[in-house]
């Protein structure tokens, strides 16, 4: 454990406040037992709002919605069929580069942008496209010139692109948003070398997957300094699971009965069908459920067994109200600005973190905080522009 003492790194937002998102299940995957599909908890748009509109209701400020080739609810689809249903909650939306030519991708990131009225915020996925292992310095510059066209496209009157993989000359009005100053914020993870320098350069909060505070506290700090030496600060995030129960023993009763019917064979099929399963991420994931105790802990609250049945984040944090508060103030302390939680099922964790926690946390909207949503509806080509 780090001392109680460190300096928080330089970051963008210095309110000490945290956007507190929860998680839906677009992929697939919610369940009340790890590694046993659940056909009650299916990736159906029903499941699946009933999961965003409750986690609204209970008083969420975001909404990480996933994307993987597998069955369940595509990303834009999905968000723009809950777009109307909502009228708070943000949603933040993973978007894979490459899966859409990125002028149309950014037209469709517009009209979305339009829908929630500016409640969006983008999730840039790195991983290789499905059907495809890919070179990673291919991906890493698809990745760039995805983000360069879509900055131009939210922010120029035209979009003036020549890199080495997509050279065009577009007028940008089909692609304005509702969001101003930059348009919606990108969020973006991943340890290798190419995805520090991408999210360095070019986004506005880097995620991170459950490690020690000793390891997070260092890839805060790189990350910090190789935004400064583009002359930006960014954001950091946390997604990570959470079992929180009136006592840390039902706590740890629980995380045990997630894991009573757990076939290591049938989790690593269920693992393996995500295009990040073979990822630089995941293998530390892995890592650290190698330095694990033997019921899973490899510091105070910090469980690993998550990651035997699920790829991702493979963490997840388990005590009482008051140690979860603690360890969530205590990453706020080092500078994280946003947690993106989820447990098992999702609905069920939803409104207990909601009802033991949410309330004690300074939950705040991120693209409101960086001045991105107008007090006013925007002057556009979709509302009231000019039309040429």
């Amino acid at each position: 454990m780090l001392p109680t003492n460190l300096p928080s790194v330089a970051v963008r937002t210095p309110q000490r406040v945290a956007e507190v998102a929860w998680f839906d299940d677009l992929c697939g995957g919610d369940t009340a037992y790890l590694s046993v599909l659940d056909g009650e908890r299916r990736s159906s748009f029903r499941h699946c709002a009933d999961v965003a509109l409750s986690a609204e209701r209970l008083g969420y400020a975001n909404l990480l919605l996933p994307t993987s080739y597998t069955v369940g609810q595509d990303v834009l689809t999905f968000a723009a069929g809950l777009a109307t249903q909502t009228s708070k909650i943000n949603l933040l939306i993973a978007i894979r580069c490459g899966e859409i030519h990125p002028p149309m991708l950014a037209r469709a990131i517009a009209s979305l942008d339009h829908m929630l009225e500016g409640r969006l915020t983008i999730n840039i996925i790195n991983s290789d496209l499905p059907g495809y292992r890919e070179d990673a310095g291919l991906r890493y510059q698809r990745c760039a010139e995805t983000i360069e066209i879509l900055r131009q496209a939210w922010t120029q009157e035209r979009i003036q692109h020549r890199g080495e993989l997509y050279q065009f000359d577009l007028p940008a009005d089909p692609a304005k948003p509702y969001q101003q100053n930059g348009g919606p914020l990108l969020y973006f993870g991943g340890i290798s070398e190419g995805a520090r320098q991408v999210c360095a350069r070019y986004c506005d909060l880097f995620l991170m997957w459950p490690e020690t505070e000793d390891r997070l506290y260092a890839t805060m700090q790189d990350l910090s300094a190789r935004a400064a030496g583009y002359g930006r600060r960014i954001d950091f995030g946390l997604r990570i699971h959470v079992i929180v129960r009136e006592t840390e023993a039902e706590a740890r009763a629980y995380a045990r009965k997630l894991m009573s019917r757990f076939d290591p064979q049938r989790g690593q099929e269920i693992k393996s069908r995500a295009q990040d399963s073979w990822s630089l991420g995941v293998q530390r994931q892995d890592q650290l459920r190698e330095m694990a105790d033997a019921d899973g802990f490899v510091e105070p609250l910090l469980w690993t067994d998550i990651g035997k049945a699920r790829s991702g984040a493979g963490g997840a944090l388990v005590g009482d109200p008051d140690q979860i508060v603690a360890k969530l103030n205590r990453y706020l302390d080092l500078g994280m600005r946003s947690f993106i939680l989820s447990g098992y099922p999702l609905l069920d964790e939803a409104g207990l973190f909601a009802r033991y926690v949410l309330p004690r946390l300074p939950n705040a909207s991120m693209p409101r905080l960086q001045n991105r949503i107008p007090a006013q509806t925007p002057v556009t080509p979709l509302t009231t522009g000019v039309l040429r």
